[in-house]
């Protein structure tokens, strides 16, 4: 028997192709969490799964918190005072820039619609400030999420780094899905990075990436309702050769 001839152990099955693509395609970013309890264990287990992904010359740039009860709600609190003063909110700014400076189509036609497709949902119109601001700031706690993840990464680090980690959060947050857990990766939180800092015990040279809330999603909840698009392969993919 050749190389080539041996059997291959992680051929897959059709029913291990179709959970592993379930798990992907279901993910979604959840608004609205139940109060069920995720087991320490099975949070362990979850990163212990994500940190199987890549990473240029096995460097692992991820650092994961794990927030739940006090904890969690004391973070959230002071986030929350800071978010709702105006003039304490502009003393805070965001320590990477996540977003283009410059927005184009098809980007801001794509960021545009998802966001009028929640605030139709939800009933909020164009002018309702307030509750706009009040929708955003359920980002602070968690949207009540069990368990609270702030993701942070050595300052050191670069392009690449940040690359690998993006597919360790995807990886967490299929792992998740796997175990019928639901998330929503956060970018809201790293505006407040000094309070994070603060409460965590974070180090001069750490840098908040994002959060993420983790827990079983609300399945009443209109705001779970929301389904976001995506371009077909068509739209993004050319075939060469």
């Amino acid at each position: 028997m050749t190389l080539n001839d041996a059997p291959n152990p992680a051929a897959p099955t059709p029913e291990a192709t179709a959970a592993v693509d379930a798990a992907i395609t279901s993910r979604r970013s959840v608004r609205a969490f139940l109060p069920t309890p995720v087991p320490r264990e099975e949070i362990e287990a979850i990163l212990a799964v994500a940190a199987r992904a890549p990473s240029g010359t096995n460097t692992q740039p991820w650092k994961v918190h794990v927030l739940t009860g006090a904890a969690k709600e004391a973070l959230s609190r002071d986030i929350r005072a800071a978010y709702d003063d105006p003039e304490e909110r502009a003393r805070h700014t965001e320590p990477y820039a996540y977003y283009p400076t410059e927005w184009r189509s098809p980007y801001i036609d794509r960021r545009r619609k998802v966001g009028w497709d929640l605030y139709t949902l939800l009933g909020i119109g164009k002018a309702d400030k307030a509750r706009m601001h009040e929708q955003h700031g359920r980002n602070y706690a968690f949207f009540d999420a069990p368990v609270g993840l702030i993701f942070t990464i050595d300052a050191v680090m670069q392009q690449g780094s940040w690359l690998d980690y993006g597919m360790f959060l995807q990886s967490v947050m299929v792992a998740a899905r796997g175990r019928g857990l639901d998330t929503c990766p956060q970018a809201a939180f790293t505006q407040f990075h000094r309070i994070i800092a603060r409460h965590l015990g974070l180090g001069e040279g750490d840098m908040v990436v994002c959060g993420m809330s983790l827990g079983h999603a609300d399945p009443l909840d209109l705001v779970n309702q929301l389904t976001t698009e995506r371009e077909p392969v068509a739209g993004f993919t050319r075939f060469h050769g």
